[in-house]
């Protein structure tokens, strides 16, 4: 197939929902990709921070291999030997006590949500013939948490909300950071607060140490849950398998996918005993998911994810140190932001980033623009110093470009 028989028979079959690069992929390898007509591509975006191993990792394929030949689905119907497995890996990795498994970061957010609400449910309380509901959520201005229903109505961005709705009630949002406005709009009737640790399409924003460490006490303070989105910033992004460890501080649930099963569909939700006490049999499940494939995968990709820890931290370190000085030469950069290898730099003009992340691509470097303005770089873990040198190199030719047209 080549690319232009690919976009004719997408345009003719598809269901219209993305805006293609004009690329067509065959095969990858470590952090290289190869399109159809042989051009070699550096990936800085990792499949949106999923290919965290990069490609065809050789433990990643025979993990697939060995288990594709003995089981690849039995349903949750029964027992396999993997579930339980990466259940311990996961808990004893984030500090809480229970997993879930599902297919998705939107479902396991969905899940989260739905424990939540049951949870309120618990501590709802009764005064006289008065009952105080406690179902109202919380979520931050400039969050996405995915593209169902209810992960929609936590998502603090119009562009994608307001296409579906009306949506899912008692829904509010508290301006980004802002402690003020947390305390000003938590009261008892919320049941749960939710939070991106990292916001990653609002633009690569860490929440301060200062607004995460009062989003616990309120919580607590109210007995309402937190939950954490670390989607796309957890499992090893930020140098730590968690970016709420660099907070110090544990939430009640923490929903994890992309990287979880290098490329295999699943995802997580790592939960309390305090939390879980709200769902028994029957409230929720799933068909596909935590299935022997992916888990016995997800196995094998934690193992190898704990063992690169030290390097996300020791190269993101000095991916941040070279942005830096590129800040100082271009004054179009606004500013750098992330932990780890999840980073961006926020341009002046979205026309600008767009046109830098073209400019890229056709260079043979793989990023994406977010939130207008902002390039998101999502590099898998095995990455060295010698490629984050050959990105900026790239950048800081197509800065020079782009400053020169809007000088």
């Amino acid at each position: 197939m080549t690319l232009a028989s690919a976009t004719k028979a997408e345009a003719a079959l598809l269901l219209q929902t993305y805006d293609r690069h004009p690329v067509l992929f065959t095969h990858g390898k470590g952090v290289h990709l190869w399109d159809d007509k042989g051009k070699r591509y550096l990936d800085f975006l990792s499949g949106i921070g999923v290919n965290s191993l990069g490609h065809a990792h050789p433990a990643v394929l025979k993990a697939i291999q060995r288990q594709s030949r003995q089981m690849i689905h039995i349903s949750n119907l029964y027992y396999h030997e993997y579930q339980s497995q990466l259940a311990k890996a996961l808990t004893q990795a984030s500090g809480l006590d229970r997993a879930f498994f599902c297919n998705s970061g939107t479902e396991a957010w969905e899940g989260a949500l739905k424990i939540a609400r049951a949870y309120g449910q618990t501590k709802a309380t009764t005064h006289g013939s008065t009952k105080t509901a406690k179902s109202r959520i919380l979520a931050l201005e400039g969050s996405f948490h995915g593209r169902t229903f209810g992960s929609l109505s936590t998502t603090g961005q119009a562009k994608y909300r307001d296409p579906f709705e009306p949506l899912v009630p008692g829904v509010s949002f508290i301006a980004f950071d802002d402690i003020a406005d947390l305390e000003r709009q938590f009261d008892p009737t919320v049941c749960v607060l939710c939070i991106e640790t990292i916001q990653g399409e609002g633009g690569i924003r860490p929440v301060s140490k200062e607004f995460l460490t009062r989003a616990r006490e309120l919580t607590q303070q109210h007995g309402a849950l937190l939950i954490l989105d670390e989607i796309q910033c957890g499992l090893g992004r930020t140098g730590r398998f968690f970016a709420y460890q660099h907070y110090r501080i544990k939430p009640d649930l923490v929903t994890v996918a992309k990287p979880l099963a290098a490329g295999l569909p699943l995802g997580a939700i790592l939960l309390t005993n305090e939390a879980a006490s709200a769902i028994r049999p029957g409230m929720h499940g799933t068909t596909f998911g935590g299935g022997p494939l992916a888990c016995s995968v997800a196995l094998e990709v934690l193992r190898l994810t704990k063992a690169h820890l030290g390097h996300v931290r020791t190269v993101g370190a000095y991916f941040h140190k070279q942005f830096k000085g590129l800040a100082k030469k271009h004054k179009s950069i606004r500013e750098i932001r992330g932990l780890g290898l999840m980073l961006a730099l926020d341009l002046d003009d979205a026309t600008k980033a767009k046109t830098i992340a073209q400019q890229l691509l056709q260079d043979g470097i793989l990023i994406n623009r977010t939130h207008e303005t902002v390039l998101r770089f999502l590099p898998p873990f095995i990455i060295e110093k010698k490629h984050v040198d050959q990105v900026i190199h790239a950048l800081d030719a197509a800065l020079d470009v782009s400053n020169e047209a809007t000088a």
